[in-house]
């Protein structure tokens, strides 16, 4: 039998209850917790191990019932998905494939060499090179490939080399936990010295000596440290005590100062080095007060500041002296615009570049030294991303790179003294589709606008019968970046359509859009989400039961709080690492992202209000006894910003409550953490498995309520697997 009709015959014949493997029954071993006079029974509480931390640093740890549950789920979910092992294979193969085009970087100049990261043909791992600027042949720095060999898991971090170009130095993950030991290649005798372990990822280096931030052994960036280059002890620069913050280390664009930052979502605090007296005592710039953001960059002789400062919620530009650049020295240069939140800033000698954000799309504004902002360059496409590359700060030339949902990645450079615009790469040419991208709008209960970001092929028709995958993210203030997604043009090219629900929580329209779903206002981001996916059914993008919601992270908590809500509008639901236990990992103190996030969810350990209000949506803790479409969770043991507990619980309470029969399926990583696969392929892998699901979950005929019963070519088409066209 081939592909075509073992799909098609597994679609035709669905998997009805009486043909479908046996589902795990996850032990029910019921706890009664009290909280600030609330009481709430979990069932399934013993999935999170008693020492979750060490099981984070080492997974052989994990408790003997607890890995046979997660063994019996990857079982279930491998039997269940059997039908659509070709499907993944080929959505895999188109997703590598894709994703190779979006991946060619051209080479990077820093000096006097030109440094290009690339991968081999059927490699999972980049190699990293450079040539003399001038032409000549490539030297091989770092071969990830080799470096990952016969390990289960492998990543590498913030590869790149000194501004002098004598070493190269990156950031190695061995185990998928996000802990990584920093390694120092001198180039001149090609000797990697390993460095310090446990490391943040994040480093800084200047001449002779290195900084870099300390994992905690609760996994938060508490420390800076320093060490000779040339090799020595680790010395101490700040420590940062408190643990509702974060803390990161970096390097001005002029090489002049190394940036000690500490921060949260409402406030933030920065130190500075001079790179030229390293062994000094960090400066502090303004001591940090509640509500005050700001960061800086250096600029010839002074720093631009970018703050939140005098109720300028969507930032602003302000110069400080080099010498004093504290905030009573602080003037304006460029004011606060609401709506539009001032993003990211670059120096150049002779130039300055900001970027803003209006309705999720970035805006390019320059000025030169003694002149007035202008917009350098403009982009035709409804919803994009651009990120700005490192580029020489004595030259004019701005390196970004460009993309959109339908747009490959491509690396461009702008001359600011010129405004003309270079495209240093461009995707390979494949056969590809007409797609069309574009904004819609839904609206909130309330009357609040909501972003939906659509992208479809032009041949689909808008008669209500397309499957169609829509995500969203709303939280943090983080903005839902409309970025090039191999995996979504492979659902696409099969007939569906895809949506990102710019919901508030995020930053899309500004910081007003945050506040408008922070804390006790949280539910905004759960209506709005509703609200997109029935402006998306009213325009017939779709129909009822027709949508694959899918979420990840935070992300996750939308689809499961969603879930809760209005089930009848969803025909599946993914969560990748979703973080769907919210009032149980916010009521533990020692997790090491609970003091850190407590401005953005409340804290129901302190707040009964805040308790009421994350226990009226925590996904796990709302699951009722009504009929729920079929969900896919995907996790990983060594995740430690959603514990694998998490989607975990989620899935047993789903199998447990629900009255529909549709399959409830946990996958669960056994090394890996929050960012999932290490390598392309595995990546690859990890994400044709839930597209799979999605495609197979949308199959006519499969037996859950909502499901349409409407056999149109279309589901035939989507039952097998193939792109149309």
């Amino acid at each position: 039998m081939n592909r075509r009709e073992l799909l098609a015959g597994a679609a035709a014949a669905g998997l009805c209850a009486a043909a479908a493997p046996a589902a795990p029954v996850v032990p029910k071993r019921p706890v009664r917790i009290e909280q600030l006079g609330r009481v709430r029974v979990e069932d399934y509480d013993w999935l999170k191990p008693a020492d979750w931390k060490a099981v984070w640093r080492d997974p052989s740890l994990l408790p003997g019932d607890v890995a046979e549950v997660l063994r019996r789920e990857n079982a279930y979910c491998d039997e269940v998905l059997a039908p659509t092992l070709a499907l993944q294979r080929a959505l895999a193969a188109e997703i590598d494939a894709r994703s190779a085009d979006a991946a060619v970087e051209p080479p990077r100049r820093i000096g006097a060499w030109d440094y290009v990261a690339r991968f081999a043909p059927g490699a999972q791992h980049a190699r990293w090179l450079r040539r003399p600027a001038g032409g000549g042949p490539e030297t091989l720095l770092l071969d990830g490939e080799r470096r990952a060999a016969g390990r289960p898991f492998f990543r590498i971090l913030n590869a790149g080399a000194s501004r002098d170009g004598t070493l190269f130095a990156w950031a190695e993950d061995v185990t998928g936990a996000e802990k990584y030991r920093l390694q120092i290649k001198t180039l001149a005798t090609g000797e990697i010295v390993a460095g310090p372990m446990d490391a943040f990822g994040d480093f800084a280096i200047t001449p002779g000596w290195l900084f870099w931030t300390w994992r905690s052994p609760e996994s938060r960036p508490a420390r800076v440290y320093r060490r000779p280059i040339a090799g020595g002890p680790d010395t101490l620069v700040y420590e940062e005590r408190d643990p509702a913050y974060f803390l990161g280390v970096s390097l001005c664009g002029s090489g002049r100062y190394v940036l000690i930052r500490s921060w949260n979502d409402i406030t933030g605090e920065v130190r500075l080095v001079d790179a030229r007296a390293p062994e000094a005592p960090p400066r502090l710039v303004e001591p940090r007060r509640a509500g005050l953001m700001y960061t800086l960059e250096h600029w010839n002789d002074r720093f631009v500041v970018l703050t939140n400062a005098d109720a300028a919620a969507d930032f602003k530009l302000m110069l400080a002296p080099e010498v004093d650049p504290g905030r009573a020295n602080w003037r304006e240069w460029a004011p606060c615009r609401p709506g539009r939140t001032i993003v990211e800033m670059r120096a150049f000698a002779d130039h300055f570049v900001r970027v803003d954000r209006v309705e999720g799309n970035a805006v390019l504004v320059a000025a030169d030294r003694g002149g007035g902002w202008r917009a350098p360059a403009a982009f035709d496409e409804a919803a994009y991303v651009v990120r700005l590359q490192p580029s020489d700060y004595g030259g004019q030339r701005l390196v970004f790179t460009f993309e959109s949902p339908k747009t490959p990645k491509r690396w461009i450079v702008l001359d600011l003294a010129s405004g003309a615009k270079t495209a240093l790469s461009e995707p390979p040419r494949r056969r590809s589709h007409p797609y069309r991208l574009y904004r819609m709008h839904a609206r909130a209960p309330d009357g609040a606008e909501v972003p939906i970001t659509v992208l479809r092929r032009a041949d689909t028709p808008l008669d209500g019968r397309a499957p169609l995958m829509l995500t969203g993210y709303g939280a943090y203030g983080a903005c839902y970046e409309a970025v090039y997604a191999a995996e979504n043009l492979s659902l696409v090219d099969r007939g569906w359509v895809w949506a990102a629900a710019h919901v508030r929580g995020g930053s899309e329209k500004g910081t007003a859009w945050f506040e408008a779903a922070r804390g006790l206002k949280k539910r905004a981001s759960f209506t709005d989400f509703i609200a997109c996916a029935e402006a998306l059914i009213a325009t017939r993008h779709t129909a009822r039961g027709r949508i694959c919601s899918f979420g990840y992270s935070a992300g996750g908590l939308l689809i499961g709080a969603t879930l809760n809500m209005r089930p009848d509008l969803f025909g599946a639901a993914i969560g990748r690492a979703p973080f769907v236990d919210i009032l149980g990992t916010m009521s533990d103190a020692s997790h090491p992202l609970v003091p850190l996030t407590r401005p953005v969810w409340g804290d129901p350990l302190a707040s009964p209000a805040d308790y009421d209000n994350i226990a009226s949506y925590s996904p796990c803790d709302n699951v009722g006894m009504r009929a729920f479409p079929p969900a896919l969770a995907t996790t990983a043991v060594a995740d430690d910003r959603v514990g694998f507990w998490e989607p975990a619980k989620w899935i047993a309470a789903l199998r447990a409550r629900s009255t529909s029969g549709a399959p409830m399926l946990l996958h669960t990583e056994m090394s890996g953490g929050h960012q999932g696969a290490g390598g392309r392929s595995d990546e690859a892998a990890l994400l044709a498995r839930m597209y799979a699901f999605a495609v197979w979950t949308s199959t006519a005929g499969l037996p859950w309520p909502g499901r349409s019963r409407d056999r149109s070519s279309r589901d035939s088409r989507a039952a097998q697997g193939r792109p149309k066209g």
